[in-house]
């Protein structure tokens, strides 16, 4: 047993950093074998990084597939969440399963000592013999350079700074990104502002594919174990999420100009990729998001920062874990209801290494 919450360092057999979605389901399967971990997140709340999003945002799967192990999300069936419906779940999943969450524990460092690992935070250390990652998809902003050269009285944000049109200066808003973000943020803020949104489209898919039988194919077929998923994951990856409740007479109606790419800066205006110059008072960024793991102090990244791993499993260290990151395994792994599947995987693959037995099934 580790020691008391104000002790200097504690230790435990298992650590989840990040109690979002994806910790979570790791959590449930954990719990359920009866192995001592703790939890540590760095929000004040639980499901903190969905209340912090911008107000209009829903889930666009719908509730049937929104459920972690072990708990249905309490909707009908084809209900769109609003992002605080999905935060009050989380918490009451944590609480239901009386999951060991700390909340407001930021780890800053992740390293080796004398053969375990030890994460560091403000004011304390928690040694472990395994750690799972879990701290989502969307941890930092992908701004592009360009944009330290836009004039000082133009407001940035990104998608993840976002979250009212009453954050945003008076007059013309730029959206860049055209995917199904941009285009929802675009949506919103053209109630008050003119508004334009840049980039390509990315295309629009049906609320069908959410139906039991693609679903059952976007889980078993679209994988990274099959060519068919490794093709489909290649085009996902090169560009934003297709709009899925949007259509395109939707920003027209809302008064959205479409325009080029923004490919520079003139003057201290954003340029476009047809040469024109837009005289904005705001920028919303929408170019998407990376990965931040510049705590873990280990060598178990490629050349672009992002781990090596086979299905969550670190390869060159040992009981190393990632969950809740974009093509993990398939299509569905940074989706609600898709993260279960590689949570029960990787705590398999925790028991196996300390000597416990496998999960049953669910």
């Amino acid at each position: 047993m580790g020691a008391g919450p104000g002790s200097a360092r504690e230790r435990f057999p298992v650590v989840i950093v990040g109690a979002g979605q994806a910790g979570l389901a790791a959590g449930y399967y954990l719990a359920r074998a009866r192995v001592q971990f703790v939890m540590l997140d760095a929000g004040r709340r639980i499901g903190d990084a969905w209340r912090n999003r911008w107000g209009s945002l829903r889930l666009f799967t719908p509730a049937r597939i929104d459920g972690l192990p072990g708990m249905r999300f309490p909707a009908s069936p084809s209900d769109l969440a609003t992002k605080d419906a999905m935060a009050a779940y989380l918490e009451a999943y944590a609480d239901h399963f009386k999951l060991p969450v700390r909340p407001g524990v930021r780890v800053s460092a992740l390293d080796v000592l004398d053969g375990h690992y030890l994460l560091s935070a403000v004011g304390q250390q928690v040694e472990a013999d395994q750690v799972i990652v879990a701290t989502g998809a969307n941890q930092t902003p992908r701004i592009p350079a360009l944009a330290a050269d836009l004039a000082p009285e133009i407001r940035q944000l990104s998608a993840g700074d976002y979250t009212h049109p009453s954050q945003l200066r008076p007059g013309r808003v730029l959206v860049v990104g055209a995917g199904n973000s941009g285009a929802e943020i675009a949506l919103e803020v053209a109630k008050a502002h003119e508004t334009w949104l840049s980039g390509q489209s990315t295309g629009t898919i049906s609320s069908a594919v959410f139906t039991p039988p693609l679903w059952w194919v976007a889980m078993h077929i679209l994988t990274n174990a099959t060519p068919a998923g490794r093709r489909v994951m290649a085009r996902m990856a090169s560009r934003g999420a297709p709009w899925l409740r949007i259509k395109h007479e939707d920003l027209t109606a809302a008064g959205i100009e479409r325009v080029a790419r923004t490919v520079g800066v003139e003057n201290g205006k954003p340029r476009l990729e047809d040469g024109r110059v837009l005289d904005v008072r705001n920028v919303v960024w929408c170019t998407g998001f990376g990965h931040d793991f510049s705590w873990i102090h280990l060598p178990v990244f490629d050349a672009e920062g992002a781990p090596v791993h086979q299905r969550g499993v670190a390869t060159s260290q040992p009981d190393l874990y990632f969950l809740g990151l974009p093509f993990l395994y398939g299509v569905t792994s940074a989706l609600i209801g898709g993260v279960g599947r590689d949570a029960e995987f990787v705590t398999r693959h925790v028991l196996k290494r300390s000597g416990s037995s496998v999960l049953r099934g669910k």
